[in-house]
């Protein structure tokens, strides 16, 4: 049967459908199709490899030590000056170094968030996309970031002249030595890809978060459990002391209060600690 007529389509939806088959192409045909598509959409995308002039020359081995780094990566680089540059604080800018990490991390954020975005569909085909989405949150974060850092060393090669990016540092060393080795996902801590990318980055991140082992994000699962079970959530209560910020969260259950209160550099940070605590007691009380 065929009807003819009109018929109202958010756009949304459209733009949900145009994102599934650029996904379809990508995965039946690779990177290639998915441009193929999206060039007979009308969208023109320009991926032809051409050399790139940094306008950077200086001796980098002055600066880091470019074996050492390598070998930890298992990549050689053609020109070492990139490790320079994705190394530097804005804190610890010279002459010969004339640009910090920001412009590498903006172009490394995205490449980082597609390839785990890959891995994990790939290797989870019956997984729906919300679980997809909550895995790939508890992979890729600052929190997994700094860990991950830590647990090989990358520290000890920042270069930096920053009295706020030591304490961090040293903050990070002292969370970390709360967890095994291998944790490099999910949401403890309390401080604040091509084939190749991906095989050069994923012996930092390993193990990598699997269904199992998936953690919600703690405030998401505290509003969660009180929707569910019919709890009263507060809204959390912020308080300012010099540098530092305290959050209280509160959730009336069963005729008590369960309230925490913690203190972090970010406003993030303590209020997910706090709501991690209450979860906790709310847990405890529920056995």
């Amino acid at each position: 049967m065929y009807v003819v007529g009109k018929r109202k389509i958010k756009m949304k939806r459209v733009a949900d459908v145009v994102e599934a088959l650029i996904g379809a192409y990508v995965s039946t045909g690779g990177e290639t199709a998915g441009v193929m598509f999206l060039d007979w959409l009308g969208i023109k995308v320009d991926f032809r490899v051409s050399p790139y002039e940094r306008g950077i020359h200086l001796n980098s081995e002055k600066f880091v030590n470019i074996k050492q780094l390598e070998a930890l990566l298992g990549y050689s680089f053609n020109d070492p000056s990139l490790l320079v540059e994705a190394l530097t604080h804005g804190s610890f800018m010279l002459p010969e170094i004339p640009r910090c990490y920001q412009r590498l991390e903006y172009l490394g954020d995205s490449v980082l968030d597609y390839v785990i975005t890959v891995h994990l569909y790939s290797t989870y085909p019956r997984l729906s996309p919300g679980v997809i989405t909550d895995m790939r949150s508890a992979s890729v974060n600052n929190d997994c970031y700094a860990l991950a850092a830590v647990k090989v060393g990358l520290h000890k090669h920042l270069l930096h002249d920053s009295n706020a990016l030591q304490r961090d540092i040293a903050n990070t060393l002292r969370n970390s030595d709360k967890f095994a080795p291998a944790f490099t996902y999910g949401w403890e801590s309390e401080t604040s890809f091509p084939k190749k990318v991906f095989d050069s980055i994923r012996p930092l991140l390993e193990p990598l978060v699997t269904p199992e082992t998936l953690q919600l994000h703690p405030v998401r699962e505290l509003h969660e459990a009180c929707q569910k079970e019919n709890y009263t959530l507060k809204k959390p209560t912020v308080s300012r002391d010099n540098n530092r910020i305290s959050v209280t969260v509160e959730v009336k259950a069963g005729g008590k209060i369960y309230r925490h209160t913690s203190c972090a550099d970010k406003k993030e940070t303590a209020k997910r600690v706090a709501s991690r605590a209450v979860l906790k007691s709310l847990k405890q009380a529920s056995r």
